[in-house]
């Protein structure tokens, strides 16, 4: 999958049913910190304005994530995230925080439009689980959804750019953890440091590495 490159035909297939965004996550398998969604509409008439590089963001150096924001910010795309906090994720599991904070970064996204989405194109192999949004809204799964689609790609960039940015945030609160090396991944360096200086309230107590340091 390699040479793929995401394009606006699932955009372009679903239009006639109303609002199509995109939306993608970040932040399932670190040991710190919240997990990030983004969601993402792209105007049918902006497409082609969209920068070239746009692709899977694990795909992107931190400069092309950070240059493709700017240009998406330069062209008013809408765009939101939502979180779900450590909090959360030891209360729901990661799954069910990860849906929260998916089903938020579409509330926050459709309050900034002002207009109903029906369509949800989610990076993944699983239909999320809203609590608030309506049933009626489509959501689609797509796996390998932000190597196909722009509206998916360009969410999964927004997540990663503002969860790196919140972690490196947070490096300057705790610089002994490296969080802005890492971003909270299980790293040898995170490892050791968790070894020395033990858990703080931004890891994840019920992820089995942290779990164990703190029985």
């Amino acid at each position: 999958m390699t040479n793929v490159k995401p394009d606006f035909h699932l955009e372009e297939q679903y239009a006639n049913q109303g609002l199509v965004i995109g939306v993608d996550e970040v932040g399932r398998g670190p040991w710190a910190g919240p997990v990030m969604a983004g969601a993402v509409w792209i105007n049918p008439a902006l497409s082609s304005s969209l920068p070239s590089e746009i692709t899977d963001s694990k795909k992107l150096t931190p400069s092309k994530r950070e240059y493709i924001h700017k240009a998406l910010t330069s062209l008013n795309i809408a765009m939101a995230v939502g979180q779900a906090d450590v909090e959360e994720i030891d209360r729901l599991n990661i799954l069910n925080a990860t849906f929260l904070a998916m089903e938020r970064a579409c509330i926050n996204l459709q309050e900034k439009m002002g207009g109903n989405i029906q369509t949800i194109l989610v990076d993944g192999n699983r239909k999320p689980i809203f609590k608030v949004m309506s049933e009626q809204i489509n959501r689609i799964p797509i796996i390998n959804g932000d190597n196909i689609s722009l509206s998916i790609a360009a969410a999964s960039i927004i997540a990663k750019q503002i969860r790196d940015s919140y972690m490196c945030n947070l490096h300057s609160r705790h610089p002994e953890y490296g969080f802005n090396r890492h971003k909270g991944y299980g790293t040898k360096f995170h490892r050791l440091a968790l070894a020395e200086f033990g858990p703080t309230s931004h890891h994840r107590s019920s992820f089995a590495p942290i779990r164990a340091l703190k029985s």
